[in-house]
């Protein structure tokens, strides 16, 4: 029996925060200004706040949906937002973390993802949410769960999708009412097919774009940073801003994750020099980019592959 065999219906983790295991996400992820503290704002209010705020006549649902392409982070940024909020308000007891896998609720059969959902938000969550003072829950890929109704497809069994989706309409509201010291974050590539009235109990909606050159230079200093704490030698490189820009500039239309693994992948060219990476150099690093440009543009002239 594996550990996953003893988890709830529908969960995929549960954690105890802060833990040091989880420190790392939140300072390493570089985005637009504002954009942490909004959401660290947001998730202190109601872990901290909940319930007094249950008196107002409109009360935060603790609903943050975080939108964008796939590689701007959304997932990590949400775990290491988990960690900052638990950290923030641990004077207060610690949170559980809870990670939902949105696709272990099928529909093959009419009325089992309505039911699966429905016990996941009046069962599971309400009794995870007892065991601490605060709990924090991750659904990736949100438009798994809540559907957007409106453009179901008549050829997916549109009934238990519209099913589905009320019951998670429903267990928000519950959730609401019940655990408002429960903060639930929730990510999604394509915001147009989260079902709208979804959307419209979020506290908080934020568009996760692909970064810009300030921010991939961002993104390659820092890469270049973790690398000299390892091998110092590196350390001239990671502080040559200039070149920064020029390896951002070429790289304009990456995203994070892309722009790290090419800073990486510039120490792994030859074996001599992922042997010793202290031997990087400027020019190896823009060979690296050129390589990563030179994909990119293979792979979007690939043609799209239609039914």
């Amino acid at each position: 029996m594996t550990v996953a065999d003893l988890l709830p219906p529908g969960i995929s983790g549960i954690h105890v925060l802060p833990a040091d295991h989880h420190d790392g996400p939140w300072d390493s992820m570089i985005v637009p200004p504002g954009t942490k503290e909004r959401l660290l704002g947001t998730a202190v209010l109601v872990l901290r706040h909940g319930r007094a705020l249950r008196s107002l006549s409109g009360p935060p649902h603790g609903l943050v949906v975080l939108s964008g392409p796939p590689g701007t982070g959304k997932t990590t940024l949400c775990q290491g937002l988990a960690q900052a909020a638990a950290a923030a308000v641990a004077a207060r007891g610690t949170t559980t973390f809870v990670e939902l896998d949105p696709h272990a609720f099928p529909g093959e059969m009419l009325g089992e993802s309505q039911r699966a959902v429905r016990r996941l938000f009046t069962e599971t969550l309400p009794e995870l949410a007892a065991r601490r003072p605060h709990t924090v829950v991750l659904v990736d890929e949100v438009e798994a769960l809540a559907v957007r109704r409106s453009a179901a497809s008549f050829e997916t069994n549109p009934v238990d999708v519209h099913r589905a989706t009320d019951a998670v309409l429903a267990g928000l509201d519950l959730l609401r009412d019940a655990c408002p010291h429960l903060l639930l974050l929730a990510t999604t590539n394509l915001t147009g097919a989260v079902d709208e009235a979804f959307l419209s109990r979020a506290d908080l909606v934020l568009e996760l774009d692909l970064p810009d050159t300030d921010v991939l230079a961002r993104i390659v200093a820092s890469s270049l940073a973790e690398l000299a704490t390892l091998w110092p030698g590196l350390r001239p490189l990671a502080e040559d801003t200039p070149l920064h820009a020029k390896l951002a500039t070429a790289c304009a239309g990456f995203d994070g994750r892309r722009m790290r693994k090419t800073v990486l992948a510039a120490v792994a060219q030859r074996p001599e020099l992922a042997a010793d990476p202290e031997r990087l150099t400027a020019d190896d690093l823009l060979a690296a980019v050129d390589a990563a440009v030179d994909v990119a543009v293979d792979v979007a002239a690939i043609p799209a592959v239609t039914a």
